[in-house]
């Protein structure tokens, strides 16, 4: 029998866990030498580089829907804390950073989590749709993430309406996952986020024109069952194109999902089943 982590013997061992990898972040921070993006302004820079609107109350298979209206409730609260945050040239984004800690003193209800692969609830769920916008948007610039988690490879809901390719979500924990990027441009970037009643909307915008253009898609997306369980396997990749000439500079793979399926199969796209 596979030996259980320290965390997983019991929700005191949790918690426990969880305080020591919030101090060791702590100290991580204080002396790791970055500059964190504090500034915030409610001027917006002159040009959008990018703008993606995430959809806040889904139809999710077998979750109490009580969760979703709490998840609109912490977006809510969590978006004057990063919309208008200004990321100068040598500056870090740290959304931990600049969000804290979301507690239910603060006002932030229960809401959905994923926990070794489980669906749980806890106090600030569903988070990391915020991080989600932020990764997708800053794909598109010339930013460089330097902290990234994801679901390890877990396909935990069926397709409802998705905008953007399967794979490329975060994972987030305060805080001991955190997301974070770095501007290494001479370009001044600014986020702007805000909550309507149906979206968590978000844009990127700059203090000048960016010299390229970024386009983030999947290849390769199929379903898989092997020996009786789904997988969901695809690639993404981002190509960088030359807005003068419109030639490619680069066309990476970011990273290749084989993914467990959680839910139901005859919530899987037939068409996509590979024989």
């Amino acid at each position: 029998m596979k030996r259980r982590l320290f965390c997983e013997i019991s929700p005191i061992t949790y918690k426990i866990s969880i305080t020591k990898e919030i101090f060791k972040r702590n100290i991580r921070n204080m002396f790791c030498g970055l500059k964190f993006a504090t500034d915030i302004t409610n001027e917006k820079l002159p040009v959008l580089v990018y703008r993606h609107n995430s959809l806040i109350r889904r139809k999710l298979n077998n979750v109490d829907l009580q969760l979703q209206e709490n998840k609109a409730v912490n977006l809510t609260l969590t978006t004057p804390k990063v919309n208008g945050v200004m990321i100068k040239p040598g500056q870090t984004f740290s959304f931990w950073n600049l969000v804290g800690n979301c507690t239910k003193e603060k006002g932030y209800k229960e809401g959905l989590t994923i926990s070794n692969g489980k669906i749980n609830r806890g106090i600030a769920g569903g988070m990391c749709q915020f991080t989600n916008l932020l990764h997708w948007m800053v794909l598109h610039t010339p930013l460089e993430v330097i902290e990234y988690h994801h679901h390890n490879g877990i396909d935990m809901f069926p397709d409802f309406g998705r905008q953007v390719p399967f794979g490329t979500g975060t994972s987030i924990c305060y805080n001991s996952l955190d997301y974070m990027f770095t501007n290494n441009t001479d370009v001044t970037f600014q986020i702007i986020c805000y909550v309507t009643e149906t979206h968590l909307c978000g844009e990127i915008r700059a203090n000048k024109e960016i010299k390229n253009s970024y386009h983030v898609y999947e290849e390769d997306a199929y379903f898989e069952k092997r020996e009786g369980t789904y997988y969901r396997h695809n690639k993404i990749y981002r190509k960088c194109i030359d807005k003068k000439t419109g030639n490619t500079i680069e066309n990476k793979l970011l990273q290749e999902n084989n993914s467990k399926v959680m839910y139901d199969e005859k919530f899987i796209n037939k068409e996509k089943i590979r024989s």
